[in-house]
């Protein structure tokens, strides 16, 4: 069967999964993706923190329909809440106005709400090895550190400060790596592994695989000795290095999102100071401001080149109760003007781009769709998302950009000035582009 699926028509048989109905044509949709072929696999970004710093009312607003338990007491998380959050993109609204969709579909981002973490956990206090665990299944990770002061909310160290709860994490975290690879590296050096089995003769691929894993362990097994997360020394590691390191899920490798955590009042001046820390130094204010807290997690991100959010949990807790006109008048009380660049959505957005993910369109008549796909995705991969007949039949991506099509004003025009393009089996997906797929089955 000859066929073609995006801008014409999309796939109406794609597995659903939960979103957000943010609005009137946003369809909800059961909580997982259950589809095995879908490149994105399943990816979970973790929640994690000390204790009462805003885990799970933050999750809570993310997910908007599921709560988690959030109370004013260590370990009021003992499982792990799952929840289903939309990636924020105004370009679906746009696309849907060209194509006259009668509905849009985002794409979304699994978030997993992880018990606090205390000191000791990697020995198991405060269940830390259970939670552990949790957190080895994560693909990423959001470091939630608590950046105000309110003495109505328990401190589990009895005073606020974001680099000492910082480093208690990463220690806990990096102890737990520590025993993972000695254990590793005892059982790789042990007689019969690759160095001392290969003798004079060339080694199996087996045997290079081990000493690749060998070397890499050694690598990172300095990092943690002198108090360095393993994600700091990734970039001395080789290609096939990391690999190996990738398969083991070390804590400490996982990319790291900072979420700062501040009060309402301040939210609005720590994303625009955040915002020109990136570009230039000296704009923090003297250390008597309530963002002397937000700096402390900025510039322990800065030796990892982490990304730093700030988020108000409280506040957009109360976001999510309030119908649109009252959220939009509440946040112009405290200065905010674009939600769109703020708070939560851009650490969505953060959690994103720190996945290495990026997103392709198919628009038409019925839907306007927004598609995940890793980055370095080609054309056929891309189409296996949608469906598997579209990889295993894959003739052609007709594609063109979002902004190509915009300035076009329809796909009719886009063709006409030559814009739309025929790609074969060895393009590689761009971010945004909109994609028909030519397939044969």
């Amino acid at each position: 069967m000859l066929g073609f699926a995006g801008i014409v028509t999309t796939a109406a048989w794609a597995r659903p999964v939960a979103v957000r109905q943010t609005q009137a044509r946003y369809r909800s949709r059961p909580a997982s993706l259950a589809s095995s072929r879908s490149l994105r696999c399943k990816l979970q970004t973790g929640i994690v923190g000390l204790p009462n710093v805003g885990k799970s009312t933050l999750f809570n607003a993310l997910c908007e329909q599921t709560k988690a338990e959030a109370a004013n007491f260590p370990f009021c998380t003992i499982e792990p809440n799952i929840g289903v959050v939309t990636v924020p993109d105004s370009r679906l609204e746009v696309l849907s106005e060209i194509g006259g969709s009668s509905r849009i579909v985002p794409t979304y981002l699994e978030f997993v709400d992880i018990a606090g973490l205390v000191k000791g956990a990697s020995r198991g206090e405060g269940l830390g090895n259970r939670f552990l665990s949790h957190i080895r299944e994560c693909d990423a990770i959001v470091h939630v550190v608590r950046c105000f002061m309110d003495e109505r909310v328990v401190h589990v160290a009895g005073h606020v400060h974001p680099k000492q709860d910082i480093e208690t994490i990463d220690t806990e975290l990096m102890l737990a790596d520590l025993a993972m690879v000695e254990k590793r590296l005892e059982r790789l050096r042990k007689p019969g592994s690759s160095r001392r089995s290969a003798g004079a003769g060339t080694m199996t691929s087996s045997q290079l695989a081990e000493d690749t894993e060998r070397s890499a362990l050694e690598r990172v097994t300095k990092a943690l000795d002198a108090g360095m997360p393993i994600r700091r020394s990734l970039s001395d590691c080789t290609v096939d290095e990391r690999q190996a390191l990738r398969r083991l899920g070390l804590l400490t490798a996982k990319p790291v999102i900072y979420a700062a955590n501040v009060a309402d009042s301040v939210l609005a001046a720590a994303t625009e100071t955040l915002a020109k820390a990136k570009m230039q130094a000296n704009v923090w204010p003297d250390n008597e401001s309530p963002l002397a807290l937000v700096r402390e997690v900025f510039e322990y991100a800065a030796l990892e080149q982490a990304p730093v959010v700030a988020v108000s949990a409280q506040l957009e807790s109360e976001l999510v109760e309030l119908p649109p006109l009252e959220r939009e008048q509440y946040l112009e009380s405290l200065g905010i003007n674009d939600l769109q660049n703020i708070g939560l959505r851009a650490l969505v957005r953060a959690a994103y781009e720190t996945l290495g993910l990026c997103t392709f369109f198919t628009c038409g008549p019925q839907e306007t769709r927004a598609w995940t796909i890793p980055r370095g995705t080609k054309a056929p991969q891309a189409a296996g998302v949608i469906h598997s007949d579209f990889e295993r039949g894959f003739i052609r991506a007709e594609t063109v950009s979002f902004v190509d099509l915009v300035k076009a004003g329809s796909l009719t025009s886009a063709r006409e000035q030559g814009l739309v393009r025929a790609e074969g089996k060895d393009y590689v997906v761009q971010e945004g582009d909109v994609i028909l797929f030519r397939f044969n089955v």
